[in-house]
């Protein structure tokens, strides 16, 4: 094997370890937006478990944020809950921030 193919190989697997990075922090951060969304509606316990699932699972509607973000929003709205876009999206970043470290972090 050449330099190059060698090189190319390794560009290869850390493309793959990132995406399964991105993927992970995605879905730890998705269950931590749910989990802090259920509180905001007064969810707890099982319910709040079950909530925070939904919110993973709108992840798979399309690619991006946008999903999940309308959810949420959706939501907040009809629980009448006044939080705004940017308290969502800013959560959402600081959240995927904590997931991101945790998973680095092995926590």
């Amino acid at each position: 094997m050449s330099g190059l193919d060698k090189r190319g190989e390794g560009f290869e697997k850390k493309f793959a370890h990132d995406e399964e990075l991105r993927f992970k922090a995605t879905a730890r951060r998705n269950k931590l937006l749910g989990l802090w969304v259920a509180e905001k509606l007064g969810k707890t316990g099982a319910d709040a478990d079950a909530y925070a699932k939904t919110v993973i699972m709108a992840d798979f509607e399309e690619a991006g944020d946008d999903d999940v973000f309308r959810k949420v929003r959706k939501d907040f709205d009809a629980a009448s809950v006044s939080i705004s876009d940017h308290q969502i999206r800013r959560t959402m970043d600081e959240l995927l921030s904590q997931a991101v470290e945790a998973i680095k972090t092995g926590a």
